[in-house]
């Protein structure tokens, strides 16, 4: 394929497929959390890390996880301590994400807002070598996490209290769901950029629920739908010339209205079947009356 000729579309590839495992695979967890939007929030403080990596000459990619990872962290901490204030320190802490990245980047040497587009919304030529170096790293990070602690992170997202009294670290848990999160925002944000990635987390989770409630078949349909748009929208970037991370994000979007169109007839056949599995309800004229000793002691 002419596509494979470049070596900057190899490395987008190879981040695309790594960013298609990993977002789907933590994502189940915070869709299960009712977290679906905190990818979001960590992408936003992830911008002061890449402004962060521009004015101290240190790599965007790494900074951005340092610090996305100290913000979900105190994403964690509001949540457990912020009672009915935490609403409002998420706010600060979301948008003063924003505006430090804007305000650091533009203090670099050479720096300005134009720099942050492709963290944004995601470039395909931008993908160096060092990024993949570190996608491929964090990306076994994440895998590591979910596939090796899924039966307890699972316990947590279900039932904190639960999972707390089989004797499971449950704040441990959550601190680490929220680490993996923001690791893998740092992942996806070469290929799909920051203010995306949260789609990916989440949509093809959704888009697998309308066909199995099963978790593990959830979690496998989910990744290879990830896979799948990744992929996908890489390869219509390169030949369309359309920004990558728009593209994924549309696909991933038709793929949930696809899914959910061929989910209606399916869910009425699985309705009709358990409905027929089930013994038939004896007529009323078969039903046994009440003696009048038994009416007697209720008190008819």
């Amino acid at each position: 394929m002419e596509i494979l000729n470049y070596a900057f579309m190899q490395r987008a590839l190879l981040a695309a497929v790594l960013v298609g495992i990993t977002a789907p695979a933590i994502g189940i967890y915070l869709v299960q959390r009712r977290q679906a939007l905190m990818g979001d929030g960590i992408g936003h403080v992830a911008m002061t890390g890449v402004g962060l990596g521009f004015l101290l000459s240190w790599s965007p990619v790494w900074m951005a996880t340092v610090v996305s990872v100290l913000g979900a962290v105190l994403m964690e901490l509001i949540r457990w301590y912020g009672k009915t204030r935490g609403d409002i320190a998420l706010a600060m802490l979301f948008y003063g994400g924003m505006a430090g990245g804007v305000m650091f980047i533009n203090l670099a040497p050479g720096g300005s807002n134009a720099n942050l587009t492709s963290y944004l919304f995601g470039s395909l030529s931008t993908v160096s070598e060092s990024d993949v170096t570190a996608i491929c790293l964090l990306a076994a990070f994440v895998v590591l996490v979910t596939v090796g602690l899924r039966r307890q992170l699972f316990a947590v997202s279900q039932d904190e209290e639960f999972a707390r009294v089989t004797g499971l670290p449950v704040r441990a848990l959550n601190l680490l769901t929220a680490v993996t999160a923001a690791v893998t925002v740092t992942v996806a944000m070469r290929v799909v950029g920051l203010l995306l990635v949260s789609a990916l987390m989440v949509v093809p989770v959704a888009a697998a629920q309308q066909l199995t409630r099963s978790f593990a078949a959830t979690f496998a349909i989910a990744v290879a739908l990830g896979v799948s748009v990744t992929i996908g929208g890489t390869v219509t970037s390169y030949y369309q010339d359309v920004p990558p991370g728009a593209t994924i994000v549309l696909l991933t979007i038709g793929a949930f209205i696809v899914l959910s169109v061929l989910a209606a007839p399916l869910a009425r056949r699985r309705a009709r079947a358990l409905a027929a599995a089930q013994p038939a309800a004896d007529p009323a004229e078969c039903k046994i009356p009440a003696t009048r000793g038994a009416a007697d002691e209720v008190g008819v």
